[in-house]
C-alpha cells in the first residue's frame, strides 16, 4: 500500500501533500521535449535564439507553472466546470459566424474578434469536449456506453463543435476533435461492431466529401498525398522536401546546426508542422527514435495515471486528454512521412507556437490532477438523460 493510501483524507489537502504527489518523471519528460524543441529552432534559426527558441522556452516555462498550478486543483471543480467549459467553448465556435466577430486569416476564419485580442475557441473546444464527454460518461450505465439510443449525447457533443470547426475550414483540428471524441467512446465501452460499423460508413463518405465537399485548397493538399511527385515544385513541394530531409538524415544525422534542407530554407514551416523532419536530418533515426520514445513514455505514463483514478470521470479526462495528444504526435508524424495529407497539426512540444502547447499543457495540468487527487470521490449523473 502506498504512502498516499495510507493518508487520512483530510490531510490529502495539504499543499505539501500535493505537491508529493505529482509525478515528476512526467514533468521531466514534458520538459525535455520542449527542451529538445528549443535547441531545434535554435539550429533552424541559423544558431540564433530569435525569432523563436527564447519565446518556445519562455512560453514552455509559462506553461509548465499553469500545469503544475492546475494538479492542485480538486477532480470536484473539474468536473462542476465540464458543461460550462463545453458550453463556453462552444458559443464562441458559433459566434465565429456572425460576420466582424469571426477574424479571417490564411484563407480561414478561425479567430474570435473580441477587439483588444483574438482567442481561437477551437484550442478551448479540445479540452471542452474531453471535459463533457468524461462527465456524461461518468454518469452513463455500462450498457448505456456498450449501445444505447442514449449514445444520441455524446454523439452531438462531438458532432456540433466538429462540424463548426470544420466549417471555419480547420480540417486538422476538426479530425482531432473528432477522433478524440471516436477514442473515449471506444474506451468507455463503445462496441466495436458499431466502431467498425461507423468506419466503414465514414469510408465510403470520403472521396465524394474530398470531391465536392472540401475546399479547393484542402482537395488540393489530398490530391498532392495520393501523388506528390506530379508536381514537385509546387503543391508537392513540403511533402516532398520533408522527405528529402527525413532519408538525409541516415542512421545518425548531419550534425547539429548541420542540416541542409533547414539551414538553405529548402524545409517549409521548419520551425512548426515540419521541425520533425530538421530533426531527422541533424540528428538521423537515432535522434528521432529517441523524441518517439519520449512521447511513447509520455502516453504510457499519462494512461497509467488515468487507470489509478477512483472516479470514472477522472479515468475518462485523463484518457481523453492522452488521445489528443497521442493524435498530435501520430498525425503529424504520418503527415512529415507523407502518410497522411499536410493538414497543419504540429508536433505537441517540439513545434514553435504558443496556442498549442497552452491547450497541451492544460490537459495535462487535468491529468495530474488526476493523480494528484485520485482518491476523490465525485457524485453520479451527468445532468443529461
Amino acid at each position: 500500500m502506498t504512502s498516499s493510501a495510507l493518508t487520512r483524507p483530510g490531510e490529502r489537502d495539504r499543499l505539501s501533500v500535493k505537491i508529493g504527489e505529482i509525478d515528476w518523471r512526467f514533468a521531466a519528460l514534458l520538459c525535455t521535449v520542449a527542451g529538445i524543441g528549443g535547441a531545434m529552432l535554435y539550429s533552424v534559426a541559423g544558431g540564433a535564439w530569435e525569432p523563436w527558441a527564447a519565446n518556445h522556452l519562455i512560453r514552455f516555462g509559462v506553461c509548465l507553472a499553469i500545469m503544475l498550478a492546475l494538479s492542485m486543483v480538486s477532480m470536484r471543480i473539474w468536473f462542476g466546470s465540464a458543461y460550462v467549459v463545453y458550453g463556453l467553448a462552444l458559443l464562441m465556435l458559433a459566434l465565429i459566424e456572425i460576420p466582424g466577430l469571426g477574424y479571417t486569416a490564411m484563407g480561414a476564419t478561425r479567430w474570435l474578434n473580441l477587439g483588444f485580442t483574438r482567442i481561437q475557441p477551437s484550442e478551448i473546444m479540445k479540452i471542452g469536449v474531453v471535459l463533457a464527454l468524461a462527465r456524461w460518461y461518468h454518469g452513463a450505465s455500462a450498457q448505456d456506453a456498450r449501445f444505447s439510443w442514449k449514445l444520441i449525447f455524446p454523439i452531438g457533443i462531438i458532432g456540433l463543435p466538429f462540424a463548426l470547426v470544420a466549417h471555419q475550414p480547420d480540417l486538422g483540428t476538426a479530425m482531432l476533435i473528432g477522433l478524440t471524441g471516436a477514442a473515449m467512446m471506444f474506451m468507455a465501452g463503445l462496441s466495436w461492431k458499431i466502431m467498425a460499423a461507423a468506419a466503414a460508413a465514414l469510408a465510403a463518405f470520403v472521396p465524394p466529401y474530398v470531391m465536392f465537399g472540401m475546399h479547393e485548397y484542402q482537395r488540393h493538399r489530398v490530391l498532392t498525398f495520393l501523388s506528390p511527385e506530379s508536381d514537385p515544385s509546387g503543391t508537392g513541394y513540403h511533402i516532398t522536401q520533408s522527405k528529402i530531409a527525413l532519408g538525409s538524415g541516415g542512421l545518425l544525422g548531419k550534425g547539429y546546426g548541420l542540416g541542409s534542407q533547414s539551414q538553405l530554407e529548402f524545409l517549409p514551416e521548419k520551425q512548426t508542422d515540419f521541425i520533425f523532419s530538421a530533426v531527422s536530418e541533424e540528428f538521423g533515426f537515432v535522434g528521432s527514435f529517441s523524441i518517439l520514445l519520449c512521447y511513447i513514455a509520455i502516453i504510457l505514463i499519462a494512461l497509467r495515471i488515468a487507470s489509478l483514478s477512483h472516479s470514472h470521470f477522472g479515468r475518462m479526462a485523463s484518457a481523453g486528454v492522452t488521445a489528443t495528444f497521442a493524435l498530435y504526435v501520430m498525425i503529424n508524424g504520418a503527415m512529415v512521412m507523407g502518410l497522411a495529407p499536410v493538414v497543419g497539426v504540429p508536433m505537441p512540444l517540439l513545434s514553435y507556437g504558443g496556442t498549442v502547447m497552452l491547450t497541451v499543457m492544460i490537459g495535462f495540468g487535468l491529468v495530474m490532477a488526476t493523480r494528484v487527487h485520485r482518491y476523490a470521490e465525485l457524485p453520479k449523473g451527468h445532468g443529461l438523460i
